[in-house]
């Protein structure tokens, strides 16, 4: 079923899309779709799409000052922000979603909370000899928090199971409230999951990647790389919201 979850959307997004044109138009001798490929490969890779679309998302929950912030019982720092594993005496190899980590030392830190909390991500499909989580804690552990109070939650695969190990990490332990650390564009259909899951939580978005009063450049209207894949970033967070809204799962 994980890999079902992940494989799913790509027959979706505009890449799959693109795909299963050209080959229909492969099959049918037909130029019609091969156009609307190129149209719909182009506008996926403007960087202005991708920008509005992770906007859409970014923008239901605005940054939160670390002042401002209210103290709850744990800080959990959801997984995702981790490369390939370095190799021991290494620096960390901490992927561009790491103001989790950092966020979630920077909390610990001002004494927002009593403990710190990691999920355990893995995937299957990936090399990993040890839970995303352990990497996390050691990192945080050598950055001065001490072991005892720095906790990782059981194996999870996705978002769905972080939402449950953390619950029962939390019936576990008697807590009533928790920080709730994730990149902005994630933050909307985590917050879903957590809710169905009966966590009470504090939102605390990161990583936020788009400026929305910088002004438009030509560069904006250009496709590249980087802009297709905002776009389909942005598209997977949409498709699992709107399966959410319609399934009710």
């Amino acid at each position: 079923m994980l890999i079902i979850n992940k494989l799913l959307p790509i027959f979706v997004l505009p890449l799959g899309w693109v795909v299963l044109l050209l080959l229909y138009a492969l099959f049918q001798r037909k130029r019609g779709p091969v156009l609307v490929a190129l149209a719909l490969l182009y506008v996926s890779c403007m960087p202005c799409v991708g920008g509005w679309l992770t906007l859409q998302l970014e923008s239901r929950h605005k940054p939160v000052a670390l002042a401002e912030i209210e103290e709850a019982d744990a800080i959990v720092a959801l997984s995702g922000f981790f490369g390939p594993a370095s190799a021991p005496g290494y620096l960390p190899n901490i992927g561009e979603a790491g103001e989790r980590l950092e966020a979630g030392i920077e909390l610990w830190q001002r004494k927002k909370a009593l403990w710190l909390v990691f999920t355990g991500g893995r995937l299957p499909w990936y090399r990993q000899s040890e839970l995303e989580g352990e990497q996390s804690k050691r990192v945080a552990v050598e950055r001065g928090l001490p072991e005892a109070q720095v906790l990782v939650t059981r194996e999870v695969g996705n978002t769905v199971d972080e939402s449950h190990a953390v619950a029962d990490l939390m019936r576990e332990r008697a807590w009533k409230k928790v920080i709730l650390v994730t990149s902005a564009l994630h933050m909307p259909r985590a917050a879903r999951l957590f809710r169905k899951a009966s966590v009470e939580f504090v939102p605390f978005p990161v990583d936020y990647r788009v400026d929305p009063v910088a002004p438009r450049t030509l560069l904006d209207f250009l496709p590249s790389a980087d802009g297709l894949r905002e776009t389909q970033g942005a598209l997977r967070e949409l498709y699992g919201l709107a399966f959410y809204a319609v399934t009710g799962r």
